[in-house]
C-alpha cells in the first residue's frame, strides 16, 4: 500500500537515460528559474516604500532615486552572471567558480552565503504568497503559518520530488500568468498617469533635506529594496539543467530574465510613488495598486491570485538551485554524500526536503512575518555575488583571450559595488537581524570543513595498504572465529539461530541471562533434553538485568581475543505480522544490537523469525 501511495504522489522511477529529457529550453527555465527574481517586484519596491513612509519623517521622495540605483547595480549584476555562467558550465555559481579561481575559504563562504539565501528564499516567497491572499481575502488573517506549511510540504516538496520536468510543467503557466497580469497592470497604470496632471504628485517628491539620519534612512530603504534582486545567481548554479548548449542558454535567460525584472520593477515603483501608497496593515502595496487601478473587479482578484501563486512558485527557484548546489558541494566532500545523489526521479531529493524542512522551521519561528524575514534577506546573496565578481576578475586575467580586459573591469565594478551593498546591508539592517547571517555563514563554513575533514579522515583509513595486495590469499591472517549467541530459552526461533550460526563458524557459545536459580535449572534442562552440540554459558543477575551482564561478557570475550581473531554476535529476533504487535513485547533484541554495533572488533547480525499470524 505505502508503494502504490508513493508511486502515485511522486510518480514512477526514471532510467538514467531519461536524464537528457529532463533538461530544460530557455522558456521553460526562465519560468522556473527566473519566478524568484520576477516575483520580487511583489514586495521588493514595497520594502523601500515601507521604510520610507515612517511617521514624523518626510523621506518619501528618495524612493525615486533608490529605486534607480538598484536599476544600476541589476545591471551590473545581471552582466556579471551572464559571465558566470558562460566561465562555469558545470554550474555551482559563485561557490564553483571560486573555488577554481580564490580557494577553498572564499568558496565555502560563498556557499554559505547562497546557503542562507536559498533558504530565506523559500521562506520569504512563500510568506509573500500567503501575504497577498489574505490582502484579497481577510477572513484569512490568523492562519499564516498553517497555510505556508502545508504549501511548503504539500505542493512544493511533492511537485519537485515528480521531477524537473513535471515542475516546470506545473509552473509554467501560473509563472506567465503572472507576467501577463502584471504588465496589463503597468500599461493601464502608466497610460491613466500620462493622462493625469501629475506624472508623479508633489507628496510623492517631497523629502528633508539630506543628512546623515536621512542617509540612514535611504540606504537602509535601498538595502531592502535588494531584496528584489535575490533569485538572479538560480540560473549560474544550475547550467547543467538547460538544453545544449547549456551555457549560451542560461546566460540568455539570465538576461531575459533581468530585462523583464528591471521593467517590472521600475513600473511598480512609478506607480507606488504616482498614487502615493502608503502602509496599510495587512494589505500589500501591490493590492493597493491594483485596487486603485481596477478596483475591486476580476481582474483585482486575478492580479491577487496570479500573484499568490507566483510567489509561492518563487520557492521553486530555491528548490531548483539548492539541491544542485548542495550535490556540487557534496561530490567535493563538503556536505554529506547521500545530497549528491539522484533519487528515482533524478531529482536531488534529498537536498529538496532538507529545504523544505529547514524553510518551515525559519517560517514557524517567524511566525510567518514577511517583515521579520525580508531583515535576514539579501546580505548573503550580495556576498556570494561580491565573491563571484572578484573570482571573474581572476578567471579573466588567468584566461586572457579577446577583450579579456574590459570584462575583468566590468566584474571589478560589479565587485566593488556588491562589496558596498554588503557593507550597507550590515550597517542598515544590522540589529534588525543582519547579524544572524553574518554569524551563520561562519558556521556553515566550520561545518563544511568538518564534514570534508571526516571524510579524509575516513578514506585514509579505510586505504587498502600495499601489503594487503600480496598474491593469492595465503596473505591474510589465520585467525579464529567465536560465535556468541544470546539465547533466552530454546524456541525455534533459537533453533534456526544456532543453524545459521554453525554455517559461520565452529566456536560457538550460546549465553542465557538468568535472574535465579529457578530459571536458570529450567533452562539447563531444556538445553541438555535439546542437546544442540553448542556449549551453554549461564551468567547470574540478581538484579534482574538483562543487557549489563552480556555486555559484560562479549567484552571479556573481545579481551581475550588475538589480533587476528573475530567475534560475530548472532541475535535471534521475531518479527511481528502486525506493526503495533511490536509494542505488546521488549525491544531486547534491537537495543543490544544497536549497543554492540558501536563496539570495535565486534560483528552484529540478526536472524529474522517472522510470525505468520
Amino acid at each position: 500500500m505505502m508503494r502504490e501511495l508513493r508511486r502515485g504522489l511522486i510518480g514512477r522511477p526514471l532510467h538514467n537515460r531519461e536524464l537528457a529529457h529532463e533538461r530544460l529550453p530557455k522558456w521553460k527555465a526562465l519560468s522556473i528559474f527566473s519566478s524568484d527574481a520576477l516575483s520580487s517586484v511583489a514586495y521588493g519596491p514595497e520594502q523601500i516604500m515601507l521604510t520610507l513612509a515612517l511617521p514624523g519623517l518626510i523621506a518619501y521622495g528618495y524612493m525615486a532615486p533608490v529605486a534607480i540605483s538598484i536599476l544600476v547595480l541589476l545591471a551590473i549584476v545581471t552582466l556579471s552572471y551572464a559571465q558566470v555562467a558562460k566561465a562555469n558550465p558545470g554550474g555551482g555559481g559563485a561557490y564553483a567558480i571560486a573555488k577554481q579561481n580564490l580557494g577553498e575559504r572564499p568558496a565555502l563562504i560563498a556557499a554559505g552565503s547562497v546557503f542562507a539565501d536559498y533558504i530565506l528564499t523559500a521562506a520569504v516567497s512563500v510568506s509573500a504568497g500567503t501575504a497577498a491572499i489574505i490582502s484579497a481575502f481577510p477572513e484569512l488573517s490568523g492562519w499564516e503559518v498553517p497555510i505556508d506549511v502545508i504549501v511548503l510540504f504539500s505542493v512544493l516538496m511533492l511537485v519537485n520530488l515528480r521531477g524537473v520536468r513535471e515542475s516546470s510543467n506545473a509552473f509554467v503557466l501560473p509563472t506567465y500568468a503572472f507576467l501577463a497580469g502584471i504588465l496589463v497592470l503597468l500599461f493601464v497604470g502608466l497610460y491613466r498617469m500620462s493622462q493625469a496632471p501629475y506624472f508623479i504628485p508633489p507628496d510623492s517628491l517631497a523629502r528633508q533635506q539630506l543628512d546623515w539620519s536621512m542617509l540612514f534612512l535611504a540606504l537602509r530603504a535601498f538595502a531592502n529594496g535588494c531584496s528584489s534582486m535575490t533569485g538572479i545567481e538560480a540560473i549560474a548554479d544550475s547550467v547543467p539543467m538547460f538544453k545544449s548548449p547549456e551555457s549560451r542558454n542560461a546566460a540568455v535567460t539570465t538576461y531575459w530574465m533581468a530585462g523583464i525584472l528591471g521593467f517590472m520593477f521600475l513600473g511598480i515603483s512609478a506607480l507606488i510613488l504616482h498614487h502615493h501608497i502608503l502602509p496599510v496593515l495587512e494589505v500589500t502595496a501591490l493590492s493597493q495598486l491594483a485596487e486603485q487601478i481596477f478596483g475591486r473587479t476580476p481582474m483585482y482578484f486575478y492580479i491577487q491570485i496570479t500573484t499568490m501563486l507566483v510567489l509561492y512558485l518563487a520557492a521553486n527557484t530555491a528548490y531548483n538551485g539548492l539541491p544542485v548546489l548542495l550535490s556540487i558541494i557534496a561530490r567535493d566532500g563538503y556536505m554529506p554524500r547521500y545530497l549528491a545523489q539522484r533519487g528515482e526521479r533524478l531529482t536531488f531529493s534529498n537536498g529538496i526536503i532538507l529545504l523544505t524542512i529547514i524553510a518551515a522551521l525559519l517560517i514557524v519561528i517567524y511566525d510567518g512575518k514577511i517583515e521579520n524575514l525580508i531583515a535576514l534577506y539579501a546580505i548573503g546573496v550580495f556576498i556570494s555575488f561580491t565573491i563571484a565578481q572578484v573570482s571573474m576578475v581572476v578567471h579573466w586575467r588567468r584566461e586572457k583571450g579577446n577583450g579579456w580586459q574590459l570584462r575583468a573591469l566590468l566584474n571589478g565594478l560589479g565587485a566593488a559595488a556588491t562589496g558596498i551593498v554588503v557593507a550597507v546591508i550590515t550597517v542598515t539592517k544590522f540589529v534588525y537581524g543582519a547579524w544572524m547571517v553574518l554569524v551563520f555563514i561562519p558556521i556553515m563554513v566550520t561545518i563544511f570543513k568538518r564534514i570534508r575533514s571526516h571524510y579524509n579522515t575516513m578514506a585514509e583509513q579505510l586505504h587498502l595498504p600495499e601489503e594487503c595486495y600480496a598474491e593469492g590469499s595465503a596473505h591474510f591472517p589465520q585467525g579464529k572465529h567465536l560465535v556468541i549467541v544470546p539465547v533466552a530459552s530454546p524456541t525455534r526461533i533459537v533453533y534456526e539461530t544456532i543453524k545459521y550460526a554453525k554455517l559461520i563458524g565452529d566456536n560457538i557459545i550460546a549465553v542465557h541471562v538468568a535472574s535465579d536459580d529457578e530459571s536458570e535449572q529450567r533452562v539447563r534442562q531444556k538445553w541438555q533434553c535439546w542437546d544442540p552440540g553448542v556449549q551453554l554459558v549461564v551468567l547470574r543477575s540478581p538484579y534482574r538485568l538483562l543487557m549489563r551482564p552480556l555486555i559484560n561478557f562479549i567484552e571479556k570475550k573481545q579481551r581475550e581475543k588475538g589480533p587476528d581473531d573475530f567475534i560475530t554476535v548472532v541475535i535471534p529476533e521475531f518479527e511481528t505480522k502486525k506493526w503495533w504487535h511490536r509494542l505488546l513485547h521488549n525491544q531486547t533484541g534491537w537495543f543490544l544490537h544497536t549497543t554492540l554495533v558501536l563496539k570495535e572488533n565486534i560483528a552484529v547480525t540478526t536472524v529474522p523469525f517472522h510470525l505468520k499470524r
